[in-house]
């Protein structure tokens, strides 16, 4: 290697071996294959998703506008100098989006915009300055880790959250604001802090890449292949898209003048064979102005018990990946290997690339024995609120499983499945909260991969302890009612000696089990009793402060094909 070539990352390159023809060839039969998986949008749709974000920057100039009348109405140049940026971060930031991506958006405004005036004014600014009937699905969760508006723009999702600059009472103009120097840390909170930590990373992982476009090519792919492989999900226990980015980052670091293809087939290798928990970063840790947290597992506890570190580059660093648990590493070091042998033969032109993009076996071969996880509510309102909570802590509970000495490997799939019911007796209704997809309206798809529940009559549950909170419920089965559920599936791998499992006794339709949750397993073998770890994770959910039993509930049934 050149004295003078620049090294990326924090450690030398691997290699900066110019492409071979060979390589060159596979690069542009991956492109072939990523169109005809469809991850590439169509020019009008591109130039849809730029006219929104040119909208939502008209929006937040009047937002900012809005405010500083309202808080200096005599101040003329404040009034009229007002204006916000818009920016974006993820996916569409690192030009990576396909159709039915969402747009993760960031709307900055100068230090006397505060977090309350963005709630109270922006939604409804949203509603008055879009083209009529753009808006819909709109949903404000302030209370949010990182407080959010989300929304639909022309069916396309937005996720739109918000931060000032307290070291600005005026914006540059338009594009000309760089998020990335840390000066603009000062003076926010945590929550706005979290806020604008996603445009920096965006950027920084764009900045540390040798070539953006094979950079792009290749992380086009991993994430479809993470997708398809059902290991796609940070909030479930998996590598976020975020996280994969930075992933594919590094490979690229290693491999500064690799096309797309070699990059693919190197991720594969470099990461099955990672040393961790030495953790994969982009950059060398850096100080800043800020006394905050940063990730360093010589000084917090906490960090050293992280399984796949992944640090995200800008500062303050973070761990991407605290949520990986022992079982969900274990299924991502199998796809890593099986990533390692296909794209070998892929490259040596011994098979093609769709190979690597085939779906997953969760339903089908992987597992015999699954925990479906229910969340049930009687209105739309409040499904949207406790099925976002339940599903942000089914990882907990997969966490609490695998710790189970009789359980080798619980693993969640990636995604919940979203269902109304229609019902017309109470029994029915408590067949739905128990997993029953009898009453499934008709305009809902039932996969048919998906197992059924196993529901059974409930006859030994105590269920004086919820008296309290159910008293008040008045059911009306007069007529015909509606049900929304997620559920959420978990496949068990079960230890040596503990392989015929028959049937999970059911669970009590109140958010606390108190039955034995037992897996009745052959003759001669061990019973498997669940009942502690589901009971912790139904405790621990209906003690959320937004929890209602009037509105929600929660089951956790045995389902097997």
């Amino acid at each position: 290697m050149e004295s003078n070539e620049r090294i990326w990352g924090i450690t030398k390159p691997i290699s900066s071996a110019p492409p071979t023809p060979a390589e060159s060839h596979a690069t542009a039969q991956l492109l072939e294959e990523l169109r005809r998986q469809n991850t590439f949008e169509t020019a009008s749709e591109i130039k849809k998703r730029e006219k929104i974000i040119t909208d939502l920057q008209r929006i937040a100039n009047e937002f900012v506008r809005n405010v500083a009348r309202a808080k200096e109405p005599h101040n003329e140049v404040l009034i009229r100098d007002a204006r916000g940026e818009v920016f974006t971060y993820g996916s569409y930031c690192l030009g990576v989006y396909g159709p039915g991506s969402d747009i993760d958006t960031l709307v900055t405004a100068p230090r006397y915009v505060s977090r309350e005036d963005y709630f109270k004014y922006f939604p409804d600014l949203l509603q008055q300055m879009a083209p009529p009937g753009a808006i819909t699905d709109l949903t404000v969760v302030e209370e949010a880790f990182v407080p959010i508006i989300k929304f639909e723009y022309w069916g396309i999702s937005i996720d739109l959250i918000f931060s000032r600059i307290a070291t600005l009472t005026q914006f540059p103009p338009n594009k000309q604001l760089e998020l990335t120097s840390n000066e603009y840390l000062r003076g926010l909170d945590d929550r706005e802090l979290r806020s604008l930590n996603g445009t920096r990373v965006t950027k920084e992982i764009l900045n540390l890449v040798p070539e953006q476009s094979t950079f792009r090519t290749a992380l086009r792919a991993i994430k479809l292949w993470a997708q398809r492989r059902a290991i796609y999900a940070n909030i479930i226990g998996f590598p976020g898209g975020v996280v994969w980015a930075m992933m594919v980052a590094r490979v690229c670091q290693l491999y500064p003048k690799a096309t797309s293809a070699t990059i693919v087939a190197k991720f594969f290798l470099v990461m099955k064979g990672w040393p961790w928990p030495i953790p994969v970063q982009l950059k060398h840790m850096e100080e800043g102005p800020l006394n905050v947290r940063v990730w360093n597992p010589k000084i917090y506890k906490a960090d050293s018990f992280h399984l796949m570190p992944v640090i995200t580059p800008a500062y303050p660093q973070m761990c991407a990946t605290f949520n990986i648990v022992k079982s969900t590493k274990t299924i991502i070091q199998r796809e890593l290997e099986r990533g390692v042998q296909i794209t070998s033969k892929i490259i040596s032109s011994e098979r093609p690339w769709k190979d690597l993009f085939v779906k997953h076996d969760f339903f089908t071969k992987d597992h015999k024995y699954y925990l479906a996880v229910i969340a049930a509510s009687t209105t739309k309102e409040a499904h949207k609120i406790w099925s976002g909570f339940v599903e942000s802590k089914v990882r907990i509970l997969v966490g609490d499983l695998e710790r189970h000495p009789s359980v080798a490997l619980a693993r969640p799939f990636n995604k919940g499945f979203e269902r109304q019911h229609v019902t017309k007796t109470e029994d029915d209704f408590n067949a739905v909260r128990s997993g029953s997809l009898v009453f499934v309206t008709k305009e809902e798809e039932i996969p048919e991969e998906i197992p059924t529940a196993e529901v059974k009559e409930e006859n030994n549950v105590d269920e004086s302890a919820d008296a309290e909170d159910e008293k008040d419920v008045v059911e009306d089965f007069s007529k015909p009612r509606r049900t929304y559920t997620a559920t959420h599936y978990i496949g068990l791998e079960l230890a040596e000696g503990m392989s015929s499992a028959s049937d999970l006794s059911p669970t009590c339709e109140t958010p606390i089990v108190r039955p034995n949750q037992n897996l009745n397993l052959a003759p001669g073998a061990k019973s498997l009793d669940l009942s502690y770890q589901v009971n912790t994770f139904k405790q621990m959910c209906s003690e959320w402060e937004k929890y209602s039993g009037r509105l929600n509930s929660l089951s956790v049934q045995h389902v097997k094909k």
